[in-house]
């Protein structure tokens, strides 16, 4: 049983599985809260006018009751919403190693940052301030013997057992063991990080579980509890983001992660999303944050592109009436705005999240990212190419893509022009190879696809070998169509200079790439004639594709990419059964190309949804 622990679950050592071995003394318990209060109706004003006096109040005493850690909790997480980074860390930093709730929202915060920057030095803050939640966290969590431990396992009576202060205590380590995993595995490629980051995971999933066995005795047996609902808001979170991600993965993944006790329901994770997002616990808004992440970004990259915008607009619009100027709920507007086709009042909108605050810098490398893709939805190279070198230069997050995307970008314009922009092309191709990076000992997929892309441009053959729209290849890769589609102009655009390049493909001379470079405008082109309602002609292009299979000689991954947009046609078309059929066949019958993961994980969202569709 996960949940009932003594020290030995603390993680003290790094170089032993720190999970199982290290035992901590038990300090006195922190005094109960007397009153409840609705944490979310503190603003940033209030926050930030208090957060100093709170501290200077409980300057007599090292004692910090649960109430209070929740209280200011939540003033950090406003001014946190209000773009008062440093306020925030000031007000929770105190209190890190005397309180759960303090240490949970300090410790979040500096991981935060360290995985926006992706600089070691913050990697390395990051762990120790996890190290440092975890220790705090442990000091409130129910303590027993070894005999007590092995009868837990036996019966859950002791779920019963546990006090309101022990079972928040558990709450917050899975919240701090779960984030401690993310940073092990992007700390280095060492083997025994990737083993203890999994193991993380798995126990603090397991918390989860027990917690939510907590949650049903509660209710079931009608117990009064002051802070009930801050305790039901962290179950709904947990068990929200765990089953809304596992359902994510891959099918053959599933299958391994539910033999080692993991399970991953979609339905369920977004209704435990949304009953907390809707609750009025302080972690309200980080399950609406969670959802718009799905809805925004993850169903659009791993996912089939098929958002929820009424909902995540929904959600979202009582943060912009209560922070009109905080750069993340800035960053979801403009997101929603770029869903729904409306390019430019996005633009503007990414443009104001960057002018509204210079104390995190991270924000807006985020959103260099977006305006660079949508100055490549207009083919405006040169606004493209100015986001592109920003990121280039300021950006840590992966080095080999942005440069890649440079490169691609400037291959759009006219040779004079990046003469005149002092910028070489060969040059930026081949500085590629040696900017990728690894994380948990495996290489990131995109930046393996750009190395073997930027290979044509290699010192070691005669001549480089150029590429044919590597912007809108790349565009295709992040999934950027079924974002045009909203706009006709823009994709009859899309179009024109699409079967230009291939009008000048078929004037070449023959070379060892030009049934690639056939078969990926041909993509181009189906994927722009599918935005325009034109299916007969889109089909046409993805046939052309899957003909040419045995053919292609670099570039395999177009024929399984492709199959999934001949799946789109035919479901679209009402021919459900025959787009599952082609799923199938791309999932099943090829193997080892690039971005397979991608895919597979876009064939597993797309599965899931006309599965349910067909049978219902």
């Amino acid at each position: 049983m996960a949940l009932v622990g003594n020290g030995a679950e603390l993680e003290v050592d790094e170089d032993i599985f720190e999970d199982a071995l290290e035992t901590l003394s038990v300090p006195s318990r922190v005094d109960m809260a007397t009153s409840s209060q609705h944490l979310s109706s503190f603003d940033s004003k209030q926050a930030s006018g208090q957060h100093r006096t709170s501290n200077v109040k409980r300057s007599l005493s090292a004692k910090v009751d649960l109430r209070s850690g929740l209280e200011e909790c939540a003033m950090a997480l406003n001014l946190f919403l209000s773009n008062k980074f440093t306020d925030a860390l000031e007000l929770l930093r105190p209190w890190a190693k005397e309180s759960m709730y303090h240490a949970l929202g300090y410790s979040t915060i500096v991981v935060l940052q360290a995985v926006m920057t992706f600089e070691q030095q913050d990697i390395q803050n990051g762990i120790s301030a996890m190290k440092d939640a975890l220790q705090t966290c442990q000091k409130y969590r129910k303590k027993c013997t070894v005999v007590e431990s092995f009868s837990s396992l036996l019966s859950r009576g002791s779920l019963e057992q546990l006090t309101e202060e022990e079972m928040h205590a558990e709450i917050c380590y899975a919240e701090c063991l779960l984030q401690k995993a993310a940073l092990t595995f992007v700390q280095d490629e060492n083997m025994i990080n990737f083993i203890k980051g999994g193991l993380k995971i798995r126990t603090s999933y397991q918390i989860y579980k027990e917690c939510l066995s907590i949650l049903h005795v509660i209710q079931k047996n009608k117990v009064e509890q002051q802070f009930f609902y801050e305790f039901e808001g962290g179950v709904k979170l947990g068990i929200g983001a765990f089953n809304l991600m596992l359902s994510l993965l891959p099918a053959r993944i599933i299958r391994l992660l539910e033999f080692i006790g993991f399970s991953g329901n979609r339905e369920l994770g977004i209704l435990q999303l949304r009953e907390g997002a809707l609750g009025r616990s302080m972690r309200s808004p980080l399950c609406c944050l969670t959802i718009l992440a799905f809805h925004t970004y993850i169903s659009l990259i791993l996912g089939t592109g098929e958002v929820n915008v009424v909902e995540a607009e929904s959600l979202l619009e009582p943060y912009l009436q209560q922070f009109p100027n905080g750069s993340l709920v800035l960053f979801y507007h403009g997101r929603i705005e770029l869903l729904k086709g409306n390019v430019e009042e996005a633009q503007e909108i990414f443009r104001k999240c960057i002018s509204v605050q210079e104390e995190w810098k991270q924000f807006h490398h985020l959103c260099y990212w977006e305006l660079m893709w949508i100055f490549v939805f207009q083919q405006n190279w040169r606004e493209a190419y100015y986001y592109s070198d920003l990121l280039c230069k300021e950006s840590r997050w992966s080095k080999a893509t942005y440069v890649f995307l440079k490169a691609a970008i400037l291959s759009m314009l006219p040779e004079e022009d990046v003469v005149a922009m002092k910028e070489d092309v060969v040059t930026l191709f081949r500085q590629v190879d040696g900017l990728k990076q690894r994380i948990a000992g495996k290489s990131i997929p995109t930046e393996k696809f750009a190395v073997r892309k930027a290979r044509r441009y290699s010192p070691s053959l005669p001549a480089p070998v150029k590429l044919v729209l590597p912007a809108l290849e790349m565009m295709y890769v992040w999934n950027g169509f079924p974002l045009v589609s909203k706009r006709k102009d823009l994709s009859e655009n899309l179009l024109v200079t699409v079967e230009k390049a291939e009008a000048a493909l078929q004037s070449e001379n023959s070379s060892d790439y030009s049934v690639d470079d056939d078969c990926l405008v041909k993509l181009l082109k189906g994927c722009c004639l599918k935005n325009l309602q034109r299916p007969l002609q889109a089909e046409l292009c993805f046939n052309h594709i899957v003909q040419s299979e045995k053919l292609l000689k670099y570039d395999h991954y177009l024929v399984p990419f492709t199959l999934f947009e001949l799946a789109f046609l035919y479901k679209n078309q009402g021919e459900i059964d025959k787009a599952i059929k082609v799923l199938e066949t791309a999932r099943n019958n090829y193997k080892d190309y690039s971005l397979e993961s991608r895919l597979h994980f876009r064939i597993q969202a797309a599965l899931h949804l006309w599965k349910k569709s067909s049978s219902d």
